[in-house]
């Protein structure tokens, strides 16, 4: 059974404490927005210097990397994590790439971590800018996402 509030807790406290800031992004992001599909992951933004700084503190739950994660959608380091039952995604903001299916070509992502702060279980987090998440999920363009930018727009 996947426990999404306790691996947020968990993932978000290790960062805090070692003084790692991150971003919520993607479809967990589109949740604290008010979108009702199901939670695929949590996928969190970090930079790429810290990745290494993490995964120590994490490794016998990582699943995947750190290393190049490449699909037809993303270009972009990544490590994968599972606690107990979620999936988390912690990204490498500096060196994001996503396929945009509106221009057909590779685009860079912002690479900011500001966003609004949201008390998410109990505890304060910076996530995505509403408005800047549906930009980016439009061009990303994925079934998913396009779900998302209809329940955050309609």
């Amino acid at each position: 059974m996947r426990n999404t509030r306790g691996a947020f807790l968990w993932i978000t406290g290790i960062m805090r404490r070692s003084g790692i800031n991150f971003l919520i992004v993607g479809g967990f992001a589109a949740k604290m927005y008010g979108s009702k599909r199901r939670l695929a992951d949590i996928d969190i933004e970090i930079r790429g210097r810290h990745i290494e700084r993490l995964r120590p503190l994490v490794s016998r739950y990582i699943t995947f990397g750190p290393g190049r994660y490449l699909d037809r959608h993303w270009d972009l380091r990544l490590m994968t994590l599972r606690y107990r039952g979620q999936t988390i995604d912690v990204c490498d903001i500096d060196n994001e790439k996503i396929f945009d299916r509106l221009s057909k070509k590779w685009v860079r992502m912002e690479d900011t971590l500001s966003g609004k702060r949201m008390t998410i279980y109990g505890t304060r987090a910076l996530v995505m800018p509403k408005r800047a998440l549906v930009a980016y999920k439009k061009r990303l363009g994925r079934g998913v996402d396009l779900e998302d930018v209809r329940q955050l727009t309609g």
